[in-house]
């Protein structure tokens, strides 16, 4: 008697479970793209075990190579592979969400209210513990995705090059990739096993333990590459660029503030490779000098609401918009409120509808690339650089922490909150609500205190 063939991938990840884990995610995806892709990756291969740690790395590889924010891409990709296009859809959008909401309250207790004590105390305790959330990311990521440095040293100096490269000399990220991409074609050619693990059906006792998809389960109908499907989504993506931006132009005209937003916001979306970090600059650059919507410190105080909140970092976008609005008065004196909700909704939109057309439309040329080493390695390759990419946001933002002002000595109470979330993620195996939730007190205590004792 035959055995049936497997179900499909769709029928093997239920679909309730799905939806209340990509909820859950946009409202815990601290850190920044390294924290949050390491809660994905922690939740997702190792806990729950619905995808292998290769089909994981594989998929953040292609978001890696695309401009806009990776996490999310990649929050989009397994949500398509697992449940299709509305999978897909479902998952990228719960992923950003949950961030537009908080950002909106936020901007405006901002411009209401300016910073409040507390609130500057909660945020001195939130930052330390982002930090060592990217930092132990970074570490359980790492240890997962490179092997002993004496087996097969090349994915370590690939990871060191991107590290030395982009925080040692502040290189281009573009350049790292081209780098990892050049060196992966090589290896497909010369070397195809010193990028990683040779493909092998996994053992008996391995096979009690394999994800609900693993490295050998069969392509679902929906991940096969078809041309026409790739014409539909690429037309449909067109088309729901077009519509709102149409409907700017007959509202209010070229160079009207929102018009000028949407088009700025689909540059940045479409021309900045390298994820938040890469595309801050190019907006702060924008939005400061040339349309001048807001002020250099009003910018740094939304890049700070923006680390310390759920969601992608380029989620900032939306404070950008809402402050830019509310200073021009765009919809007049008597709705500033909804003036600014409406061009966060803008930026918000122009800035992540090119992040799902470039997941949808190119998911199933990548699934059909695994197990064919010209276009798997490169992409292999590519996922062994992100270690030194992660590696190098991480020593960023810790430097950030530590050492606020250049020339200032050490903060050393933000250094022991740093030590105290490690020790609270690793050997103590907290989650990320509670560890930001008792250093963001500690923070509110330390900043606060002096006053308080005052008053007594």
């Amino acid at each position: 008697m035959s055995e049936s063939p497997p179900p499909a991938l769709a029928q093997q990840v239920p679909r309730r479970q799905a939806f209340l884990f990509w909820l859950r995610l946009g409202f815990i995806s601290f850190g920044g793209p390294a924290g949050q892709i390491a809660i994905m990756q922690r939740e997702l291969v190792e806990q729950r075990r619905w995808i292998s740690q290769q089909r994981f790395m594989h998929a953040l590889s292609y978001c890696m190579l695309l401009p806009g924010p990776e996490a999310q891409q990649l929050a989009t990709y397994l949500g398509w592979l697992m449940h299709r296009t509305l999978g897909g859809v479902v998952a990228g959008l719960l992923f950003i969400l949950p961030s537009l909401v908080l950002l909106l309250v936020l901007s405006g207790l901002y411009v209401l209210y300016g910073h409040h004590p507390m609130a500057a105390g909660l945020l001195y305790g939130l930052k330390p513990a982002v930090a060592a959330l990217v930092l132990h990311a970074l570490y359980r990521l790492g240890c997962r995705c490179l092997e002993p440095p004496h087996r097969r040293p090349l994915p370590w100096l690939l990871a060191l090059a991107a590290f030395v490269t982009l925080a040692g000399f502040d290189g281009p990220f573009p350049a790292v990739v081209l780098l990892a991409l050049g060196l992966g074609w090589a290896a497909s050619r010369w070397a195809p096993s010193a990028l990683g693990r040779d493909e092998r059906p996994p053992s008996a006792g391995a096979q009690a333990h394999a994800a609900l998809i693993d490295d050998h389960s069969p392509l679902p109908d929906h991940a096969q590459p078809e041309r026409r499907r790739l014409l539909w989504v690429l037309a449909a993506g067109l088309l729901l660029w077009a519509l709102p931006m149409l409907l700017l132009l007959a509202l209010w005209g070229w160079d009207a503030t929102l018009t000028q937003m949407a088009a700025f916001f689909t540059r940045a979306a479409l021309l900045t490779f390298g994820g938040a970090y890469a595309v801050l600059p190019y907006v702060q650059q924008a939005a400061v000098e040339q349309h001048q919507w807001l002020t250099t410190a009003q910018m740094m105080d939304g890049l700070a609401l923006g680390e310390t909140t759920p969601g992608p970092l380029i989620m900032v976008v939306a404070f950008v918009a809402f402050v830019g609005a509310w200073g021009q008065q765009i919809l007049g004196p008597q709705a500033l409120l909804a003036g600014g909700v409406l061009a966060a909704c803008v930026a918000t939109w122009f800035t992540f509808l090119p992040s799902f057309v470039f997941i949808l439309a190119g998911g199933p040329w990548v699934e059909a690339s695994r197990g064919r080493p010209v276009y798997a390695l490169p992409l292999r390759a590519v996922s062994c650089a992100v270690i030194g990419v992660i590696a190098s946001l991480g020593w960023t933002f810790l430097q950030a922490v530590i050492w606020p002002e250049p020339r200032a000595s050490a903060d050393t109470l933000a250094l022991a909150l740093v030590l105290l979330a490690l020790w609270l993620l690793g050997a103590r195996r907290w989650g990320v609500l509670p560890v930001l939730a008792l250093l963001a007190l500690l923070g509110a205590i330390a900043v606060n205190a002096p006053a308080w004792l005052a008053v007594l």
